[in-house]
């Protein structure tokens, strides 16, 4: 590929479309109605780093760092690093067992609406087929378009396909690997799969120094700009660091070329950022493994894992249970947010059976109650009860004891769903929030209630209005996961 001319077509397609590489330009962006609608998706963290599956998917830089757990165990188990580097596991990565057919299946029977493969990792090593680098899937390792086959699986179940990008934090990845005698060795440059190893900013998470070369973030623009144009991504996500002052000027380029192309496809698109890397409106924030406390008047998304410890497949990895992750699911959804879901398979291109039993799961629950959650909105309040959520970042390690007063709610037409975190034995659930108010006095809800039922229990609920609140009784509704009311009003 001519890399001057690719970044002169980069240039032509922002100077002739609508959206320019400003945020004012950039905040004329529109929400996709799919993605406001869709809810669930599905997150793979899948590479290279899944052949050693030790630690985390970080295993790339951490086995460069003297003296850590990664470091120690590839000395024991590969040998020095001299002698077997990173770049050494990319013919052990054959994933011969690799169906996209059958990870779509279970992927739709688990109930998600988009499917986000990481196409390439903070390691360097591309998932798909590129012109820009060697060091891709299609031509190493499985040798496959691992992207493509996934794209038209994913899209042949009425899934849309999405992507990640973690390639910025490359920049400084592979740096520790230069601090003693490795097979990452100067010189490097541009093509390399180690380049540019640069020394790692003592905090992740400063904007400002060191700053990427432009030599670096020009090829960052055209490998992000290359994957759009080969796959047509419906969401392209970003990692952290992005939000680096260097970048910006790329992220406007980026985003502008974009949301220019999706109008020449007639797509809808978005965009995922952390750390306000975008003017707030012009793209979806995303927080990471964690939520907000309260609910949000602007759309927004989790990632987290199906595992505590690690993105990718390890062999000890910290399950959670599918009643936690539902619990998470619903009460995002009732803040006006989605939830993104990662599994990690094996190197072989099988996904683990705890994967697969707790997807599993989680689709069961999904065909029953998907309509308190598909299409939903938020209703005038989104939530009840006694338990707190932890806002931020980082706060999904602890598994939440939800009580049988913590209630979700969600809208759709005419029906009010009312989802209980954590069923009561004794079948009495009380809804505060829908208790018989004056309506000159207090504006709360004055609907009338025409029908309440329970989602996937035959048993009509008993129920009385009083001023302290919807009291509903059931005899027969059991159930270790949420259970949703739908309540039908006027």
């Amino acid at each position: 590929m001519d890399r001057n001319q690719y970044l002169e077509q980069i240039n032509r397609v922002i100077e002739k479309g609508i959206f320019k590489d400003n945020w004012e330009s950039l905040s004329n962006y529109k929400l996709a109605e799919w993605y406001r609608n869709a809810k669930f998706g599905i997150f793979i963290h899948w590479g290279i780093y899944s052949v050693p599956a030790f630690g985390n998917e970080w295993y790339s830089r951490n086995m460069y760092i003297q003296g850590s757990k990664e470091y120690e165990h590839h000395i024991k188990t590969y040998g020095n690093h001299k002698d077997f580097g990173y770049k050494d596991f990319i013919p052990m990565f054959k994933a011969e067992k690799f169906d996209a057919e059958e990870w779509a299946q279970i992927f739709k029977e688990s109930g998600a609406r988009y499917v986000m493969p990481v196409a390439e990792h903070h390691d360097g090593f591309q998932m798909y087929q590129s012109n820009l680098s060697h060091y891709n899937a299609y031509e190493m390792g499985p040798k496959r378009d691992v992207l493509g086959e996934l794209k038209e699986a994913v899209e042949k179940r009425d899934m849309k396909l999405a992507a990640s990008s973690h390639r910025i934090e490359h920049w400084f990845f592979m740096g520790h690997g230069k601090e003693f005698d490795s097979d990452i060795k100067e010189p490097l440059q541009l093509g390399d799969f180690y380049w540019p190893a640069m020394p790692e900013p003592k905090d992740h998470h400063d904007s400002f120094c060191p700053s990427p070369s432009k030599e670096f973030l020009d090829d960052w623009l055209l490998r992000t700009c290359e994957l759009v144009d080969r796959y047509q991504p419906s969401i392209v996500y970003f990692d952290w660091w992005i939000h680096h002052h260097a970048a910006k000027p790329y992220l406007k380029k980026f985003a502008a070329y974009y949301y220019n192309r999706a109008m020449e496809w007639g797509k809808e698109v978005a965009i995922n950022y952390k750390h306000d890397a975008f003017m707030f409106g012009s793209a979806v924030l995303d927080i990471e493994r964690g939520k907000f406390a309260d609910v949000k008047p602007y759309f927004w998304q989790t990632d987290t894992s199906v595992a505590k410890n690690s993105w990718c497949y390890t062999e000890n990895n910290d399950y959670k249970t599918a009643r936690e992750i539902l619990c998470d699911l619903v009460d995002i959804v009732s803040k006006n947010g989605c939830l993104l879901l990662n599994i990690g398979p094996k190197a072989d291109g099988t996904i683990p059976e705890e994967d697969k039993a707790i997807l599993k799961e989680i689709g069961q629950w999904m065909k029953i109650n998907g309509e308190a959650i598909y299409g939903s909105k938020v209703w005038r309040v989104s939530a009840e009860g006694p338990t707190v959520t932890e806002e931020g970042q980082f706060t999904d390690g602890n598994t939440v004891t939800y009580t049988s007063e913590d209630i979700r709610f969600t809208v759709r037409g005419s029906n009010l769903y009312a989802t209980v975190l954590n069923y009561p034995e004794n079948g009495e659930v009380i809804i505060k929030s829908l208790a018989a108010r004056n309506a000159a006095i207090k504006p709360y809800f004055h609907g009338i209630i025409r029908d309440i039922t329970v989602l996937g229990f035959d048993e009509k609920p008993q129920w009385e209005r009083r001023e302290d609140g919807l009291i509903l009784k059931t005899t027969k509704v059991a159930s270790d996961k949420p259970v949703v009311f739908k309540i039908v009003v006027d």
